[in-house]
């Protein structure tokens, strides 16, 4: 069994397809994935699976099937959140008050050099294949980097989670 996680995107957001956790980790459960801990109301879950197929979509179905929703479900293990932290351009003083938007897939070249040329006051971002990293001076909530804006840009789906998100669920992941 390998401990993954999940990171949902879109639920529990302004009041929008709210999920009790509670209720995701027994959806969880009822998909077959053990030791399935979830963490803040934001869509992380960290879970076992010896299972090889597309986890993502499987969860998406699940979610589709209880609730109706579409949503975009990124799998990710603990060395590529480890490989994500620990090659973020930032200082450490900016790190810990970042973004990390990642992806689920690789986007070409061409779609990461277009969204690396965009610029906005006040908003700093480095995107590599894996991730795009993103410090806002005025605080998150006013951005102009939106999740829509990159989603569209770079053609694949995506999610953002802070530096202590990701590195509490690395904690979670990596735990015996």
């Amino acid at each position: 069994m390998k401990k993954q996680m999940a990171l949902l995107r879109g639920i529990n957001v302004g009041g929008h397809k709210k999920i009790l956790m509670a209720d995701l980790k027994s959806l969880f459960e009822a998909l077959g994935f053990k030791e399935v801990v979830t963490y803040i109301q934001s869509g992380n879950v960290v879970f076992s699976s010896s299972e090889k197929d597309d986890l993502a979509a499987k969860i998406s179905e699940g979610i589709k099937t209880k609730y109706g929703w579409d949503v975009p479900v990124l799998i990710k293990t603990a060395s590529e959140i480890e490989s994500i932290l620990s090659n973020c351009p930032f200082s450490d003083e900016k790190k810990e008050k970042s973004y990390f938007t990642l992806f689920n897939e690789v986007p070409s070249d061409k779609n990461i050099k277009d969204v690396a040329q965009l610029s906005y006051p006040n908003e700093e971002i480095v995107i590599t294949p894996m991730c795009l990293y993103f410090f806002c001076a005025k605080g998150y909530g006013r951005i102009k980097m939106n999740m829509n804006l990159i989603e569209k840009k770079l053609k694949v789906k995506a999610t953002s989670r802070n530096y202590r998100t990701l590195v509490k669920l690395l904690e979670l992941v990596t735990q015996e």
